[in-house]
């Protein structure tokens, strides 16, 4: 596979930012034809939709959530917990169901914890054809934890979930969408294939870690339940108007140039009667569209690694320098 890789690899070695900006830029000036598709079939756009199974990997007492009174220190938030726990026992198996409904196979990335608690709903999760990735042992920070415990952490999670559901995650994200320094490293040696941890694109990229090829798929913070569904003021119409608006305008970009579009999704919060209603509807428009690649994440990563030489190299700087974590450009 290296072999493979290896030429386009070593002119990727000096492409920054500046170079995925110039691609974009290229691309933009010819129609998309069977030479220089972009997505499997010639798709126009890539749609994928990430679920986070969290629901009993959460602090007993801390975690954000609903009730805004601070619970008194030394005691277990259990009504905050019950919250979390709604994940488990409605929202996953709502969703499950909405996605059979639409035909749509979706990434959920599981804390290890979480699958230890439900195990038999992990497992339904993978038997209904969806991608199991991993999400941290616990539902807590990694990026500050010296590399060999960042490695531990990290190799226990995958550990679980390869127990519970049969199947060894490809793709991680952090807590909070925060790696640190050794994180891209630790998973290229762990044979992770991609991370989500990065919102500065609109298309999945490639940078070399450890020499070899690593794929980013990028997350999104504005199409993400966690702060579109602010328990201060949701407004359930604006957050589908704002979705069908993105697909439309990167579906027009998408005749151009590689575009992906990605709805982040939690148990505890998308998995409610009502906001599955409004994915519902948006789902049933958007499943018209007979040009589109409905994709879990695992899948346009190996797309993407599977054809480097059209793909965005970016070299990261190393985070003194940047905060980007990577090798010093």
């Amino acid at each position: 596979m290296a072999c493979a890789w290896g030429s386009a690899l070593q002119k990727s070695l000096h492409r920054g930012a500046s170079e995925r900006d110039r691609r974009a830029g290229a691309q933009g000036d010819v129609a998309m034809t069977t030479a220089n598709a972009f997505w499997p079939e010639r798709a126009r756009l890539a749609f994928s939709i990430t679920v986070q199974f969290e629901a009993g990997g959460q602090p007993i007492s801390g975690a954000p959530g609903p009730i805004s009174e601070p619970i008194l220190p030394g005691f277990p938030d259990l009504g905050q917990n019950s919250f979390y726990e709604y994940g488990a026992r409605e929202g996953i198996p709502r969703l499950l169901d909405l996605f059979d409904k639409h035909g749509v196979k979706v990434s959920t990335y599981m804390i290890g914890e979480a699958v230890r608690r439900h195990p038999a709903l992990a497992a339904e999760v993978v038997r209904r054809g969806h991608e199991a990735g991993a999400h941290g042992l616990r539902w807590q920070r990694q990026y500050h934890l010296p590399r060999p415990e960042e490695k531990v952490w990290i190799a226990s999670n995958v550990q679980i979930i390869e127990e519970v559901t049969g199947t060894r995650p490809t793709g991680y994200t952090n807590y909070w969408i925060r790696p640190g320094v050794n994180t891209l490293e630790i998973l290229q040696e762990l044979g992770f294939r991609y991370h989500i941890d990065d919102l500065s694109a609109d298309e999945p990229f490639l940078q070399a870690i450890n020499g070899e090829p690593f794929a980013t798929v990028p997350y999104t913070v504005h199409l993400n339940d966690i702060v579109s569904y602010d328990f201060a003021g949701f407004d359930p119409n604006a957050y589908e108007r704002q979705l069908i608006d993105e697909f439309e305008q990167l579906y027009e970009e998408g005749s151009r140039r590689r575009r992906m579009m990605v709805i982040a999704l939690h148990d505890r919060l998308s998995g409610h009667a009502s906001r599955v209603r409004v994915l519902d509807r948006v789902l049933t428009r958007l499943r018209q569209y007979d040009d589109v690649w409905w994709a879990r994440k695992d899948q346009i990563a190996d797309w993407i690694l599977a054809h480097p030489e059209t793909a965005a190299w970016v070299e990261r700087a190393s985070a003194p320098v940047s905060g980007l974590p990577g090798s010093s450009a």
